[in-house]
């Protein structure tokens, strides 16, 4: 392999608990939740899978199910669509819907996998070219600069950038075109076997991840560095 291609959340980063995530917000706007309300709560935007990177959500409202299903692919769309899942669940300011989606996009809302900054440095050293293909509505590279993984990626192709979204085989097409490289030349690494497995359509050979809260995956990056070379 000469490229590597690899998926942002659950793959090289890792969002907050949804836990930390509402408890943020509440302290930033000056509100606090009893004990047992504030569990309750975190428990319901927990199953209705309001935080992007977090858990999916059990069950999609029907009058969200057609947002849900192209959220990916336009910025207006994504904030739609986890907002709407968030409003699901009663909170004490309405503006906390929009605090909770903005609060998601910023670096202190994401912490690396342990390895993935060796394995990043790893291949830099061995000369294969680095693209970041994610399904996501909204820029990452502040999240990448702020960890110190920036200066290992070559280019990052999004596709609330593009229009389109994984598995759609043109996204990963536009990465191995942005690296200049051979997709039977490039391995993608990724948590989700439909999204990240369209990549094999373009004949890249494809390294699947588990996606674990970070203290339970320290390692399942490395093996990337031999399958490339």
């Amino acid at each position: 392999m000469k490229a590597a291609l690899f998926d942002f959340s659950g793959t090289l980063f890792r969002a907050e608990s949804t836990g930390t995530w509402l408890a943020s917000v509440l302290d930033r706007a000056g509100l606090a939740l009893p004990e047992g309300e504030l569990r309750d709560t975190t428990e319901a935007l927990e199953r209705a899978g309001a935080l992007p990177g977090g858990a999916s959500p059990e069950a999609v409202p029907d009058h969200l199910a057609e947002l849900w299903a192209t959220r990916d692919r336009d910025a207006h769309l994504h904030r739609a669509a986890y907002t709407g899942l968030a409003r699901q669940v009663p909170l004490p300011d309405p503006a906390l819907y929009d605090a909770l989606y903005e609060r998601h996009m910023t670096p202190a809302a994401w912490a690396p996998y342990g390895d993935a900054a060796d394995v990043l440095a790893g291949l830099r050293e061995r000369g294969v070219r680095v693209a970041v293909v994610s399904n996501i509505g909204w820029d990452p590279r502040p999240v990448f600069r702020a960890h110190g993984l920036d200066a290992y990626v070559d280019a990052y192709v999004l596709s609330y950038e593009h229009g389109i979204q994984k598995p759609d085989p043109r996204l990963f097409a536009l990465a191995c075109e942005a690296l200049g490289a051979d997709p039977r030349e490039t391995v993608m690494v990724g948590d989700d076997r439909r999204a990240d497995g369209g990549a094999a359509a373009l004949g890249c050979a494809v390294h699947f991840v588990d996606h674990l809260p970070a203290d339970r995956r320290p390692d399942a990056l490395r093996p990337v560095l031999g399958l490339v070379g």
